[in-house]
């Protein structure tokens, strides 16, 4: 049956909808020997759909990991500049993961990876409300920050806040914050700080939804329990 092909490149595991649009463009793509569309439609059973001359494998098995991601590792499934990707952390899981959602660079924690496209998009998407949770280390009034943080503020011309801040500990000229978002749009709670005059000094993502961090060693990743992955998805 036609699909998209980004969404049979997300369901093969080969990239995230959006990542599999990014190669389509880039021209990486290739339906019957021709470049791709973006929005084109195509048969995976009959056509022949080629990433970097590469035709595609079968449909593996579902495979959901969750990694905790190290500072200096871009979250992304390859770099044209040569930088460190998530996907050097995973490269002993059993088939080809992509990553759901972002960290930055200069952020880590936990970090779901997946070769489920449905999956990935289910546990993204903003209406399924799944609330992150980040430990962040600032320099600044980090007591005022716990009322600061929850103010709408204008950023990239959308109102952003965030759902609940803690001050987990006070520190000499700063302290640990626990904050908690819905959304988690790009570089978001770093953003959120400038504008409060908040220096962020570390970022860590410490929860999705039920789903925590735990004790998993920084650079380390391990499976999904079937319980975690259900309750990620609400069934």
């Amino acid at each position: 049956m036609p699909e998209r092909i980004s969404k049979i490149l997300s369901a093969r595991g080969i990239a995230s909808r959006r990542e599999s649009e990014r190669l389509i463009r880039e021209g990486r793509v290739c339906v019957n020997g021709v470049a791709a569309e973006i929005g084109q439609s195509a048969d995976a059973e009959y056509d022949e759909i080629t990433v970097d001359g590469a035709p595609l494998s079968s449909r593996a098995s579902p495979v959901y990991i969750m990694l905790n991601k190290p500072r200096g590792f871009i979250t992304t499934v390859s770099d044209d500049r040569g930088r460190k990707t998530v996907m050097d952390l995973v490269s002993d899981v059993e088939t080809r993961v992509y990553p759901v959602g972002r960290l930055d660079m200069a952020s880590e924690g936990l970090l779901l990876m997946t070769n489920d496209g449905e999956f990935a998009n289910v546990v993204a998407h903003p209406s399924r409300g799944k609330i992150k949770t980040y430990e962040v280390k600032v320099r600044g009034d980090a007591v005022g920050a716990v009322q600061f943080l929850c103010q709408p503020v204008l950023i990239d011309s959308r109102m952003v806040w965030a759902n609940s801040v803690e001050l987990i500990k006070k520190t000499a000229g700063g302290g640990i914050l626990s904050v908690s978002i819905y959304e988690g749009r790009n570089r978001q709670i770093r953003k959120m700080c400038d504008v409060f005059e908040l220096k962020v000094l570390s970022l860590r993502r410490v929860s999705i939804g039920t789903l925590k961090l735990g004790s998993l060693a920084l650079g380390q990743w391990r499976h999904l329990t079937e319980a975690e992955r259900r309750s990620l998805c609400g069934n």
